[in-house]
C-alpha cells in the first residue's frame, strides 16, 4: 500500500484546487537544472535508468513512485552524494545551468552549496546551538565575520519559519527542538549558504501531521526563493505542494526508470500512460 492511498474522487477533488494554476512555462521560468539520459548503477548494477527532464526556476518538482523505483537514488546523484559510495556510477548528463554536475573538474563541495540537500529524518548537529547549526555551511565554506554570519542565521531562520521561535535562545542545543523544528533548522542550515536547488528526501515522513503541514506550507512559500526537487510517498502530498511530478517505476531488470513526466494537475488527472493513473489511484504502489 502507498502511504496515501488517492482515489479517484480525491484525485479529481485535488485536481479541482490546481485546474486555476495549470503550470505553464513562462520566459523567466528557466531551466535550473537539466537531467538528460541520466544512469546510476552499484557495483555495475544498474538502480537508475534513462532519466531525462528539466527542472524549472520557481518551481517544486515531485519525484514519486513505489518503494525501489530509484527516487532518492535519482536525487543523490544531483548533488554527487553517491561519490562516498566507491561501487557507484553516475552516467547520462546533469547540467546546473553551464555546469557539468559529474565532470572531474565540478568542486562536489562547491557544488553542495549550489545544490543544498535536506534528508528523511531530521539531522541538526545535537552537540551544537541552533545558531551555530544555521550557520555551519557557511563556516564550512570559510565564512568567519561574525556579522555576516549573525545575518544569514537570521534571513535562513525567517525564511525556514523558525526565528519567531528560537531568537530569544539562539544558543540552546539545537536537540532542544522538536522534530519539526530540528528539520526547519536543517532547511535554514541548507538556506544559509543561499543554494540555486534544494533536494528534499521525504522530508516528512518522520513528523507527526501537524509538523507535516508547517513542512508543506514552507516548501510552497520557499519556491520563490530556491528551486526544490522533494521526493515523497505520499501523492497528496505532492499534489498539494508540487508544480511538476516525476513518476518513476521499477522495470523488470529491478532499475528504476522514467515513465512520464510533467505539470502535477495534468500527470493526475490526463497521464499519458496508463500505469501512472493506476498508480495515482492507488491500484498498485
Amino acid at each position: 500500500m502507498i502511504e496515501a492511498e488517492v482515489t479517484v474522487a480525491g484525485v479529481e477533488e485535488a485536481v479541482a484546487v490546481y485546474s486555476d494554476e495549470v503550470v505553464v512555462d513562462q520566459p523567466d521560468n528557466k531551466v535550473v537544472m537539466t537531467l538528460a539520459d541520466v544512469a546510476v548503477a552499484f557495483g555495475g548494477r544498474t538502480a537508475v535508468r534513462d532519466v531525462t527532464f528539466d527542472v524549472r526556476a520557481g518551481e517544486v518538482t515531485a519525484l514519486i513512485g513505489p518503494s525501489g523505483s530509484g527516487k532518492t537514488t535519482l536525487l543523490r546523484a544531483l548533488n554527487r552524494m553517491h561519490d562516498t559510495v566507491r561501487t557507484a556510477s553516475v552516467t547520462g548528463t546533469v547540467l546546473l545551468g553551464d555546469l557539468d554536475v559529474n565532470a572531474p573538474s565540478t568542486d562536489p563541495t562547491l557544488l553542495r552549496s549550489r545544490v543544498g540537500m535536506v534528508f528523511q529524518r531530521p539531522n541538526p548537529f545535537p552537540t551544537m546551538s541552533i545558531y551555530e547549526n544555521a550557520v555551519a555551511g557557511l563556516k564550512f565554506n570559510g565564512v568567519r565575520k561574525k556579522a555576516l554570519l549573525d545575518e544569514a542565521a537570521e534571513s535562513a531562520l525567517i525564511g525556514a519559519a523558525l526565528w519567531d521561535s528560537v531568537k530569544d535562545r539562539m544558543k540552546a542545543h539545537a536537540s532542544t527542538l522538536s522534530g519539526g523544528e530540528q528539520q526547519r533548522l536543517c532547511i535554514a542550515r541548507a538556506l544559509a549558504v543561499e543554494p540555486e536547488v534544494l533536494l528534499m528526501d521525504e522530508p516528512t515522513s518522520a513528523l507527526d501531521p501537524i509538523a507535516t503541514k508547517r513542512i508543506e506550507e514552507l516548501v510552497v512559500e520557499l519556491k520563490e526563493r530556491v528551486t526544490i526537487i522533494i521526493v515523497t510517498h505520499n501523492m497528496q502530498q505532492a499534489m498539494r505542494v508540487s508544480d511538476r511530478c516525476a513518476f518513476l517505476l521499477m522495470g523488470e531488470d529491478k532499475a528504476g526508470e522514467l515513465i512520464e513526466f510533467g505539470p502535477t494537475a495534468t500527470l493526475f488527472s490526463e497521464p499519458t500512460d496508463p500505469r501512472t493513473l493506476d498508480y495515482v489511484n492507488g491500484r498498485f504502489g
